[in-house]
């Protein structure tokens, strides 16, 4: 036969089961308000405190730490950055053009801040665990110190980029392919590591170079000795140098050259002197040596005519030797082209030029 329980036997097994009910609920909400806790690290002004928050943001952690910002404070990270559990996050009051001024940062959560050889910005590079006791860690503050020369400047940055190209990216350096950049890009970072960028450009430059003229003498009878007559002024003529020129940190270091262009001849002076001897004339200028036709010792130049028999004579050392006008040249400033075989009577072939007078 079953017996009922008594009347009070069954309010004290309901108030049991409403003991059981209500404490799940209290477990059920503890364990969602735990959750939704984080330990942040708050450093204002360089001093470290554990906070223990359920805000959603920087911004509402620090209304509720009771911080007004003003327009000259610093916050690292900004105000709209959705807190994480182990977050550092960094305030300076009244710190533009202070100890600590930002960089830049790529509006993603990384961020890059001047002044990172401060106590402030080091303090703040430290792991959060050395300010409290191993009972209560907070987690990394995932920021680092380092060094970045950038073009020769050192910049002590303090950052939480992850890697070298990261923290590149986030000061607004975006390398390309001639750029350095020690260590590489994919480099991880680490506290007081020197990061080193180079820029490396190559540009194409043009250059009008003035080519002097020079000057034709003709002696003659017919003025008195030591009488000069101007028959045409000369006229100083430009070639167009085209170099190719490497840069690194903006100051060139080294250029080539690509190529060479009359835009306008030199207009040689003519002039002609009283002599009392035959008429002659005479040139001074500069002598080159090339592949002339044939063999011998022959010579170009722009007006005397063939079959001119021309003594060059080599104005550093005396040495002479004749020579036979039989071709047309040069044409850019140099007053005579010389066969192999006369510009090595004169100067070895390595010369290139020499500086010579012409008379004929």
């Amino acid at each position: 036969m079953r017996v009922r329980p008594s009347r009070v036997r069954r309010l004290r097994i309901r108030k049991a089961m409403g003991n059981v009910a209500l404490a799940g609920a209290v477990l059920v909400v503890g364990t969602g308000y735990l959750a939704l806790q984080k330990d942040v690290m708050l450093v204002v002004d360089g001093r470290p405190e554990a906070v223990r928050t359920m805000s959603a943001n920087v911004g509402e952690l620090l209304s509720t730490q009771g911080i007004v910002l003003h327009a000259r404070d610093l916050v690292v990270p900004g105000p709209a950055t959705q807190l994480a559990d182990g977050m550092t996050v960094v305030v300076d009051i009244d710190a533009i053009g202070a100890r600590l001024t930002p960089v830049t940062s790529t509006g993603v959560g990384v961020w890059v801040m001047e002044g990172g050889d401060s106590p402030f910005a080091k303090l703040t590079a430290e792991p959060s665990e050395n300010w409290f006791s191993a009972s209560q860690p907070a987690g990394s503050s995932g920021t680092v110190n380092a060094r970045v020369v950038v073009k020769g400047k050192d910049h002590d940055v303090l950052t939480n980029a992850a890697t070298v190209k990261e923290l590149l990216s986030a000061m607004g350096i975006d390398p390309d392919g001639p750029d350095r950049v020690l260590p590489s890009s994919r480099t991880p970072l680490h506290p007081g590591i020197t990061v080193r960028f180079t820029d490396v450009d190559f540009r194409t430059r043009q250059m009008r170079v003035p080519i002097p003229h020079t000057t034709y003498t003709v002696y003659s009878q017919k003025l008195a000795p030591g009488q000069v007559k101007i028959i045409r002024e000369g006229v100083d003529g430009v070639m167009l140098e085209t170099f190719r020129m490497k840069l690194v940190d903006g100051d060139v270091v080294s250029r080539r050259l690509l190529s060479r262009h009359v835009i306008q001849e030199a207009v040689p002076t003519r002039r002609v002197i009283g002599h009392r001897n035959q008429s002659t004339g005479t040139q001074v200028g500069q002598a080159s040596w090339y592949d002339a036709p044939g063999s011998g010792l022959t010579a170009a130049h722009p007006s005397l005519p063939f079959g001119t028999v021309v003594t060059v004579t080599n104005l550093a050392n005396g040495k002479s030797v004749r020579v036979v006008i039989n071709d047309r040249g040069p044409f850019g400033g140099r007053v005579i082209d010389l066969s192999p075989e006369a510009f090595s009577a004169l100067a070895s072939l390595g010369a290139g030029v020499c500086e010579v007078r012409l008379t004929w």
